[in-house]
């Protein structure tokens, strides 16, 4: 993947003034995706009602659960099915994040959007494939669900309802309905979409919420907001190490989870990390789905920074000041101090190591140790050796031989330096 190819690639979706996200198989990301299958009468409402719920990410009808019966809607409705226990059940196959809503939760709204008392039935609904189950993809869902289900009945009982009947097993194998069946209430509002709750609600669960995060600080100016995982999350770490961890730039980095985004409006889907969003006044500008290399993330802090400037021209297209431009005038003569990058805030140069070389260009006989790195440039029919920001990896300039006492001389852009005064 070229710089250049990189930044066509990139620009052309910042440039399109708009909110925008992107997920793209070549940059990786760690899924926090879960899904859960279960039946609680006909498919077509409980679908409507997940799909409604903040952090599912889909909800998809289909059958399972069932034994010697063809998986499709002509088949389960046949008479000879109607109370064959081995007919498959209507269910909704959920995927969610849990970072966003719990399995806990989205159980709890499950028991409470339907009767679970009724056995192979939801009101005029009658036959094994309306019958109240939970399938489940692993042992921590199975013993939730059960947990879920035993908290469930005493209020029921309360309420003056008989016994759970949900059955509660491992999911063997899910098979979406047919077409016509996916979203039928979307395409049908006028259609069937019975409602046979019982009333009975778990207790309010503000009491156990955990205090809304604050994020003042990041509703005014620009700010990085990276999404991280509360679980271990291999890209995430390599983005800590590759980017995070060498960045100073004056642009503020914050890291939060995708449950502590309280204030903000974000629009990228954030059940993968890490998820990388820049932020104007708290409002999302650009938001990106998994890892970003250095000079991904450089490329597209640069345009969030510096906009349609000579500085980013300076800095990606390897651009070349104008003699004696407005920046060099104001820092040919700055008092003690360092010369950052305009990015990552990494130092780069130091003014003890400033000479006026008459060019019109900031002029130094080294580098901060460690700070930059060459290579050669061949374009235009010169050799020349390019000087790059070893973080950041921007076009800063050129190195010649022709300083001061056979030292040589570094012409350096002023454009893509900021000035720190030494304290």
């Amino acid at each position: 993947m070229t710089r250049s190819w990189l930044k066509t690639f990139y620009l052309s979706l910042l440039l399109a003034g708009s909110t925008l996200s992107l997920q793209a198989e070549t940059m990786p990301a760690t899924s926090h995706l879960d899904s859960i299958v279960v039946g609680a009468g006909c498919f077509w409402g409980v679908e409507k009602r997940f799909e409604a719920m903040p952090g599912v990410i889909d909800a998809v009808s289909g059958y399972a659960d069932g034994n010697g019966v063809e998986p499709t809607y002509r088949a389960i409705t046949q008479y000879r099915n109607k109370h064959n226990p081995d007919n498959h059940a209507e269910v909704v196959k959920i995927s969610f994040n849990p970072a966003v809503i719990s399995l806990d939760m989205l159980l709890k709204r499950y028991f409470e959007m339907h009767d679970p008392t009724q056995l192979n039935r939801q009101g005029n609904d009658i036959g094994t494939q309306y019958r109240s189950t939970i399938l489940t993809n692993s042992q921590a869902q199975y013993d939730t669900a059960q947990q879920v289900l035993a908290a469930y009945q005493p209020l029921l009982t309360k309420a003056g309802f008989g016994k759970i009947t949900t059955v509660i097993k491992p999911l063997r194998q899910f098979f979406p309905a047919e077409n016509y069946h996916q979203d039928y209430i979307a395409k049908n509002p006028n259609g069937y979409c019975p409602d046979h709750s019982t009333g009975v609600r778990f207790a309010s669960d503000s009491a156990t919420k955990t205090a809304a995060t604050d994020n003042s600080v990041l509703l005014n100016g620009q700010h990085i907001l990276v999404i991280d995982s509360e679980n271990y999350c291999p890209y995430c770490e390599k983005f800590k190490a590759d980017v995070a961890s060498k960045y100073s730039g004056d642009i503020p980095l914050h890291f939060r989870y995708a449950s502590n985004l309280d204030g903000l409006t974000v629009k990228t889907p954030t059940w993968a990390t890490p998820t990388i969003i820049l932020l104007q006044d708290g409002k999302e500008v650009y938001g990106r789905q998994g890892y970003l290399s250095p000079d991904e993330f450089y490329l597209l802090l640069g345009k969030f920074k510096l906009g349609n400037s000579e500085a980013f021209n300076v800095a990606f297209d390897e651009g070349t000041d104008g003699r004696f431009c407005k920046q060099y005038e104001i820092f040919k003569n700055t008092p003690d101090g360092t010369f950052v990058d305009k990015l990552s805030g990494a130092a780069l140069f130091d003014t003890r190591d400033r000479f006026d070389s008459g060019t019109g260009w900031l002029s130094f006989t080294k580098p901060v140790d460690g700070a930059v790195i060459e290579k050669p440039d061949n374009r235009y029919g010169m050799r020349r050796t390019e000087i790059r920001a070893k973080v950041s990896g921007i076009h800063l300039g050129h190195v010649f031989n022709d300083g001061p006492n056979g030292k040589p001389r570094y012409c350096i852009n002023a454009t893509v330096l900021d000035f720190v005064p030494r304290s």
